[in-house]
């Protein structure tokens, strides 16, 4: 985790929670992964132990911790380290660089709380010129109340969850409390699992193809969160009560009460309409 200003990082310390992010990330010998915010080579390591014949791409901001794991690795051959913001980093172009056909791989990261939710649409949605652009599994550190969100456990949905909902599996694997960082943070933290991770959502649409349904989706469902407190009929004017009662939904629900499949035929209607 990294703070905005300084990249300074809040490293981690615990060896067991490392062994928790590998079991999650289910690696095999030959797997291609990209890590994300590696620090100081903690988590580096332990995926490198994990894929003798894969391939490890690490890239982080920090060119200091650059340096650092270049010495610490020199001597590893299927380590491909770029000093780069993964933010700003075409993910077809990363692949090039390492030599590699850009198709299934994994991603594991410790990334700075502050660009969550830009870094998962960045993954989940994928490079939309390519069927493989989404990586088959993510393994990631976010913070607790944002692992919270995400899988939804108050049963209240949001824009974020909806968004990670629609692309694969989430799951809280672990809390991660404070002390297990140096320096410890403000927050505790959570290992999320996002497994499953495909397009399979949006490709049964019998006049849209995958992108233009994708982008029509979250039109619909952006509108229905446009006002929170707001009963769900009163944000989507462009829908009519019968559209309702046709996917089976309340009358007097809000946004957050619905579930994917909700969303989803409420989308077909107006893809039809």
């Amino acid at each position: 985790m990294k703070a905005k200003k300084s990249l300074g990082q809040n490293f981690l310390t615990s060896q067991k929670i490392v062994e928790d992010i590998i079991r999650a990330a289910d690696l095999r010998p030959d797997d291609v992964v990209l890590e994300v915010g590696p620090g100081k080579g903690i988590l580096t390591q332990a995926i490198l132990e994990k894929i003798p014949y894969g391939k490890l791409i690490a890239v982080e901001k920090d060119k200091r911790m650059v340096e650092y794991l270049e010495q610490k690795f020199k001597n590893n051959k299927n380590l491909k380290i770029i000093h780069s913001d993964i933010l700003k980093f075409d993910i077809c172009n990363l692949f090039e660089i390492c030599n590699l056909k850009f198709g299934n791989f994994k991603v594991v990261a410790n990334i700075p709380y502050y660009i969550t939710s830009h870094f998962l649409r960045i993954f989940l949605q994928g490079n939309p010129e390519h069927a493989e652009g989404q990586p088959s599994r993510m393994v990631l550190m976010v913070q607790k109340e944002v692992a919270k969100r995400i899988v939804a456990r108050d049963k209240k949905e949001s824009i974020l969850s909806i968004s990670v909902k629609v692309y694969g599996a989430p799951k809280i694997i672990k809390k991660v409390p404070a002390k297990y960082f140096s320096p410890k943070p403000k927050v505790d933290s959570a290992i999320l699992l996002i497994d499953n991770i495909s397009k399979d959502f949006f490709r049964d649409c019998a006049t849209l193809n995958v992108a233009q349904y994708e982008k029509k989706f979250f039109t619909l469902v952006k509108q229905g969160f446009s006002s929170k407190r707001k009963m769900l009929k009163n944000n989507l004017k462009m829908l009519d009560t019968g559209c309702l009662i046709r996917c089976k939904i309340p009358q007097n629900v809000r946004a957050e009460d619905l579930s994917l499949e909700n969303w989803k035929c409420l989308c077909n209607i107006l893809v039809k309409d």
